[in-house]
């Protein structure tokens, strides 16, 4: 059953100016400790070492979901759209606030080293014995399996799924718009409003109204700028490879048996694969910065180099170089380990190919999760959007950037007339 506030609940929200609470289960949900957690996890993870004013938390980006969500359903339900299901409004609305529930410290480079899906322990927390679940059951017993389910993209009703995860989502449109506010660039602005008014429930997806077209390039084309301007910086990358670094080498030590100055129950479990649901909840920013701190004291020279360099933003110096293949890399390599540097550690070949990006995809098959952005026509016809935009087929599937060398500069400045001349020169070190 759905039950409303007697009074609204307003939050000032620099973004959306505000975001309002209506349903009881929803503030219920915000003051679950798990959902309070979220306050401890920055948004975009290391990007406040480049961008100084990145320190905004998913707690914030998910009530901004939740909020585009509501009104992307309340414009629906204004116009009386027959193709909205409007028995699903209070499910669309809990997974659009819950859909990052999962998401761990630094989350995508602690789930590269340790083999965790944020998604996975999203559901986990949604079904096990937790304040959230406890909540979602006043709805009703199996709520926090639809819930799950539409996180997970298994809900029988594909266009409640769109809400939150598809090409427009309302999980894009407010992490572009508040990432933007936060770093201080403009690429990510669009114009949400306008974008809002233009979707429609068609036969059960959600599509663009065919004047909106423009917005729609406008939405992609931010997309396009903050992921090549802000996502994928140079110096961000610097900060993910030092912190997947401690990660990795701290795991190593652990399962050689090393025996840390400092450590905790907490991080064992996570090295051996087995933390439970509450050991997660507990697992947030600070605990882990706190870990670092006291590992910059550790024996081994290699973790507490690296543990002292995120935390004092010691980072490794890049340069751009063209591709080669991986026996050109192999020999770069041993050279650093010929001149005593860890030819694992303090060597990083990178291309931003590890993360996922598309700008947009317009050939989706099916069993394919992301559905391309159709345009309705007055007539009631369909168009794929590139079709029609030559902006949108221009950047479809486009895919740019450069390879970069990350390395200790002044570890390899030492010892730079070790290296054979032609390493010296890709380096600059042969001034």
């Amino acid at each position: 059953m759905e039950h409303r506030l007697a009074e609204e609940k307003v939050f000032k929200d620099p973004v959306h100016k505000y975001i309002y609470v209506k349903d009881q289960i929803i503030w219920n949900l915000i003051n679950t400790k798990e959902f309070q957690r979220l306050r401890r996890i920055r948004q975009l993870g290391t990007t406040y070492l480049t961008f100084h004013g990145a320190e905004h938390s998913r707690f914030s980006h998910s009530l901004g979901v939740y909020e585009i969500t509501r009104k992307i359903i309340s414009q629906f339900e204004r116009s009386q759209y027959e193709d909205w299901p409007q028995e699903e409004r209070l499910v669309a609305l809990c997974a659009a606030l819950l859909h990052d529930l999962g998401h761990g410290p630094f989350s995508h480079s602690m789930e590269q080293v340790f083999d965790m899906h944020h998604e996975e322990w999203t559901c986990r927390i949604l079904q096990e014995d937790t304040e959230v679940n406890r909540v979602l059951r006043q709805v009703s017993d199996d709520f926090p399996q639809r819930v799950a389910a539409v996180i997970c993209k298994t809900y029988p009703n594909p266009i409640v799924i769109s809400l939150v995860s598809s090409q427009m989502d309302a999980d894009r449109m407010d992490y572009l718009l508040r990432d933007a506010y936060f770093t201080g660039v403009n690429y990510g602005t669009f114009d949400l409003e306008r974008i809002l008014r233009v979707l429609r429930p068609h036969k059960g997806r959600i599509v663009v109204k065919e004047s909106g077209m423009h917005a729609v390039e406008d939405y992609l084309m931010s997309r396009y700028q903050m992921y090549w301007q802000v996502y994928f910086h140079p110096v961000t990358r610097s900060s993910e490879i030092i912190l997947r670094q401690i990660f990795r080498r701290a795991k190593q030590l652990y399962e050689g048996g090393y025996a840390f100055r400092g450590n905790s129950a907490l991080f064992e479990r996570l090295f051996e694969g087995n933390l439970s649901v509450e050991d997660y909840y507990r697992l947030d920013e600070a605990f882990v910065q706190t870990m670092f701190v006291q590992w910059m004291d550790e024996r081994d020279a290699l973790l507490a180099d690296l543990c002292r360099r995120f935390m004092h933003r010691h980072l490794y110096k890049y340069i751009s170089v063209e591709y080669r293949d991986d026996v050109y890399w192999e020999r770069i390599r041993s050279e650093f380990e010929q001149i005593g540097l860890h030819r694992d550690y303090h060597l990083e070949v990178d291309f931003p190919f590890d993360l996922p990006y598309d700008v947009y995809r317009p050939d989706h098959k099916e069993g394919k999760e992301m559905p391309p952005i159709l345009l309705l026509s007055e007539q009631g016809k369909l168009a794929e959007i590139s079709e029609q935009s030559d902006i949108i087929r221009s950047i479809t599937g486009l895919r740019s950037g450069k390879f970069h060398l990350y390395y200790p500069e002044e570890q390899l400045r030492d010892k730079a007339h070790l290296l054979a001349p032609d390493i010296q020169q890709l380096f600059g070190l042969n001034n």
